[in-house]
């Protein structure tokens, strides 16, 4: 993705039309160049590589395309690494305390560096130059980074990719996002709901398989204090709907007036016949960092409790829930287990809400104490539900205790 001053978008009347390229000479010549120039200063330091590129740019007016296209690269095709022969941090540490036990006179460096590339050699039992200590002294510093591996793309490919980055910017802004999942195959639709899963966006899902869904989203300045985190993940949400065969979507965003400063509303529209290229893999599942975390606790226990990740959706009146997990016994009882990621007062109210629809009562509800239910003012006294508080993560053991309790 593109940060926020890369990306490039203008206003007609209250709608918001995202910068997208076009696949002509000039711009997969510009893209083409740009990725000439990453291939050539493979095994060189960052700092070589945007000198580069800042000459490449000149005084071209598509300085932002070209910038946009280089923080691309950087970012999903470039691999940079700290060369050092020693741990530039112990040089550091080294060379800092030396100079405070003598006057910071420029003849007494090279003294310095020599005594400490030698007291390196004895206590390593290695030998270590004063080269080395040069190399070292601030190797891991992103412009002495080098660039050690870089996967090319092709100049469509990238063009691709910085197409779709745009249209992801624009939901940085998002304050509600409305879906629609017209009438898809099965499979389809738990794709999606499973990406919704996936990224832990804050979903009201209404309607059924026969006719459709329709999806409320909650965008980043929703929340009681905007999130980028959040913003992001709903920016990661946009190459998995390129999937999904038949869907639009509308999007109201928060923008800044250039001129008054003063926030107004926005809007985006966005459907399947975008014209978008998704670089996801079809079908590809991530977990989120407390559901990998959890399941690596689980396969460390012994228990006859069998943990499953493919979830069937579960209907309930006009809408259907998604469990992350379920639990299942040897003799067939099973638990479905759910975690709360990001919140706000309604979309907790509306969860539970859905919860007690459900009329399921083997569930298990998973939720970070860091939350601040209080000022949600959401009651669970009344929730048919097992209820597990965890703090930075959620171990296999509390889940456990609630099943065998």
């Amino acid at each position: 993705m593109l940060p926020s001053d890369l990306l490039i978008n203008r206003l007609v009347g209250e709608t918001v039309i995202p910068k997208q390229l076009d696949l002509d000479q000039q711009f997969l010549t510009l893209a083409n160049e740009q990725i000439a120039c990453f291939k050539a200063l493979v095994n060189q330091p960052q700092s070589l590589l945007q000198q580069r590129l800042s000459e490449l740019e000149g005084d071209s007016t598509y300085y932002r395309i070209e910038r946009g296209l280089n923080h691309l690269l950087k970012s999903h095709f470039s691999t940079f690494e700290t060369i050092s022969p020693i741990e530039p941090q112990l040089i550091r540490k080294r060379v800092f305390s030396r100079d405070n036990q003598l006057p910071p006179l420029p003849k007494n460096r090279l003294n310095h560096l020599e005594k400490i590339a030698a007291e390196l050699s004895l206590e390593l039992n290695k030998e270590v130059t004063f080269g080395d200590v040069i190399q070292g002294l601030y190797g891991d510093l992103n412009e002495n980074q080098i660039l050690v591996q870089f996967e090319a793309p092709t100049p469509e490919e990238l063009i691709h990719r910085y197409n779709l980055s745009q249209v992801q910017g624009i939901f940085y802004r998002a304050s509600k996002i409305t879906l629609q999942a017209h009438r898809n195959v099965p499979g389809q639709y738990k794709l999606l709901f499973r990406y919704l899963k996936l990224f832990q966006l804050m979903a009201y899902i209404e309607g059924d398989a026969e006719t459709g869904f329709t999806i409320t989203l909650d965008g980043p300045t929703s929340l009681f204090k905007a999130s980028t985190q959040y913003g992001f993940a709903l920016a990661k949400m946009i190459p998995a709907l390129l999937h999904v065969s038949r869907w639009s979507l509308n999007a109201n965003l928060k923008l800044k007036d250039v001129y008054s400063k003063t926030q107004k509303e926005g809007y985006y529209s966005l459907d399947h016949l975008c014209g978008l290229i998704s670089h996801y893999s079809p079908g590809k599942t991530y977990d989120s960092m407390i559901e990998s975390s959890f399941v690596e606790s689980w396969s460390k226990i012994s228990t006859v409790w069998i943990l499953e990740r493919e979830v069937d959706l579960v209907p309930i009146p006009g809408s259907v829930m998604i469990p992350d997990f379920r639990l299942v016994h040897p003799n067939g009882s099973y638990f479905l287990l759910e975690i709360v990621g990001y919140w706000r007062k309604e979309y907790l109210q509306k969860k539970f809400a859905q919860v007690k629809k459900s009329q399921v009562n083997n569930f298990i509800l998973a939720i970070s104490e860091r939350l601040n239910l209080e000022k949600a003012g959401v009651d669970f006294s009344d929730l048919p539900v097992q209820i597990i508080w965890f703090k930075e993560k959620l171990t296999a053991k509390a889940v456990l205790n609630v099943l065998e309790g």
